[in-house]
């Protein structure tokens, strides 16, 4: 018998005489909160992360109490995260000094600013979530560090610290915007792909997702998080509607970096990146008037009720950063067997720095029976301000909406989805040697790994010819799959799996990878895992 994932659970204690925060083994119905962290990444790519906090203390010590909890349970796959992905990251052997300075102090005066508008606005339930996502993170950081006491009054984060294991979205243009002169991010490197499918007859709405990233990064975990906070600091005010929270998470990392959540509020959102590539843009980025990507869009699954209101929360305070399309879907809105109730199924919002524009997507979506996301924007006013024409005049179709391989993978196999498992296989696509859709004329050789469903740039040719970044051999590609239909989301489950795709293709292994040298603690040699399904009880 394999010896069984070990688990392992913390409480966070308050003790009523001193006042003294104190952590626990085990659960505790007392506790402010506790967290359940099962490891089964060897087994399934997967670890599992459980997370309560009880309404009977305030939200502040709860939000608090919830990081210091989860980096309780997690604190060895922080440290291994954090040396695989961002142990140099602006460290002591940096030599871009000159960036590391803007950096820091762009996220300094960006936290001061939000200081003063919580100070400011201290009725307002949108800087009260604010608030709360920062005592998070606060005691996430204190909790690792080993020294836990609840902040009174003012509290810091430190801008280097576990903030950046929240910004490395908002980093890809944080870089860009602050004249960064090598930055990580490839030229037209695509980052996820999500198909939103309706099944024949309107029988079930299926939502998928596909995240692209570097092979470093694939230390998952799988999180639930169920808070008991209010919308608004007042004691009268209600509970907030995205208290109950699944999404796909990495550790030391509050919200899904992915993005997909699937929310107690009945709403599904999900995104894939777009970037910015018009430099004329990011005269926007600025630390004052702004709240960073991932704070917006974890302020905006808390408070939002339906797609309308999801778009609303997340436009205010645009940073620039971290441009991506969201898809919100509301399946309190789907009518399964129905016919189009005309609009709130599908919001489409689409960020660039100075711009946001959002659209109801309903009548689109029943009349062509998917939504497919594939890293370029769907709206022209988007796309011609991104600087994308340019772009497709200079490489061709490959940059644009319709013409790309994955906008044509998706039309071309859409209608072979008619259930979890053939949605799951096609989000595993990428048969790129003997695909048409994947040739790339310009390359040598034409297949390139690149131009699939599911990305594997590290089975491209080292010695290849490629006209872009993003074609070339990189550690780099589809890491993961998670898939809801509308039983499942009512259920907050999810179908997952975890690992590049083997399906028409060989596992990647490390070491007998051309990136067996790169940092990888706590992965598996061999990623060859199977689709499970993510229910807790």
């Amino acid at each position: 018998m394999p010896v069984p994932p070990a688990s392992r659970c913390r409480s966070l204690l308050l003790d009523p005489e001193t006042g003294q925060l104190r952590l626990v083994d085990g659960r505790h119905p007392d506790a402010v909160a506790w967290a359940n962290l099962t490891n089964a990444i060897r087994e399934t790519g997967w670890a599992f992360l459980e997370l309560h906090t009880n309404g009977r203390f305030n939200d502040s010590l709860q939000a608090y109490a919830a990081g210091v909890v989860e980096a309780a349970v997690s604190e060895e796959l922080i440290y291994m995260y954090w040396m695989n992905t961002v142990v140099n990251y602006c460290g002591p052997f940096e030599y871009e000094v000159g960036y590391c300075e803007r950096l820091k102090n762009f996220l300094e005066a960006n936290l001061e600013w939000m200081q003063k508008e919580m100070e400011l606005n201290n009725g307002s339930a949108y800087w009260h979530q604010v608030r709360l996502t920062l005592l998070q993170l606060k005691g996430l950081e204190d909790s690792y560090e080993g020294s836990v006491a609840f902040p009174t009054g003012k509290f810091t984060v430190k801008p280097l610290g576990f903030l950046l294991l929240q910004i490395s979205g908002d980093l890809e243009d944080l870089e860009v915007a602050l004249n960064k002169t090598k930055t990580n991010h490839a030229m037209g490197s695509g980052s996820c792909s999500a198909l939103i499918k309706l099944l024949p007859g309107q029988r079930d709405l299926l939502v998928a997702h596909n995240t692209w990233h570097s092979y470093q990064y694939m230390l998952r975990i799988m999180k639930k998080y169920w808070f008991q906070f209010r919308e608004g600091p007042q004691a009268e005010s209600t509970r907030a509607p995205g208290n109950k929270v699944i999404f796909s998470s990495y550790p030391g990392t509050i919200f899904s970096c992915d993005d997909f959540y699937i929310l107690g509020s009945g709403l599904v959102t999900l995104e894939t990146t777009i970037g910015n590539r018009n430099p004329a843009l990011w005269k926007y980025v600025q630390p004052k008037g702004c709240v960073l990507e991932w704070m917006r869009n974890v302020v905006a699954n808390r408070l939002a009720l339906d797609g309308d209101s999801w778009a609303d929360i997340f436009k205010r305070f645009n940073s620039g950063t971290y441009n991506n399309q969201w898809m919100i879907v509301d399946y309190k809105a789907f009518v399964p067997g129905g016919p189009s109730p005309g609009r709130r199924v599908l919001t489409v919002l689409e960020q660039i720095p100075g711009m946001v524009v959002v659209a109801d997507r309903t009548s689109e979506l029943y009349q062509k029976t998917y939504w497919a996301s594939y890293n370029i924007p769907s709206f022209e006013s988007v796309f011609n301000a991104s600087g994308l024409p340019a772009l497709v005049a200079r490489y061709g179709p490959w940059f644009s909406y319709d013409g790309s391989p994955r906008a044509q993978i998706f039309r071309r196999n859409h209608s072979l989805v008619h259930d979890l498992d053939s949605m799951m296989r096609l989000m595993r696509y990428n048969d790129f040697l003997h695909d048409p859709l994947s040739l790339c004329k310009a390359c040598t050789p034409k297949p390139n790994g690149e131009n699939a469903i599911s990305a594997r740039s590290d089975l491209n040719p080292a010695n290849g010819s490629y006209p872009f970044q993003a074609l070339h051999q990189r550690s780099h590609g589809g890491i993961d799959v998670k898939v809801t239909s509308t039983a499942l989301a009512k259920a907050l489950r999810l179908l997952a799996v975890s690992g590049p795709t083997w399906d028409q293709l060989p596992p990647f292994q490390w070491s007998t990878s051309p990136f067996s040298g790169m940092l990888h603690m706590g992965q598996p040699d061999l990623w060859k895992f199977s689709p499970i399904e993510v229910s807790w009880d």
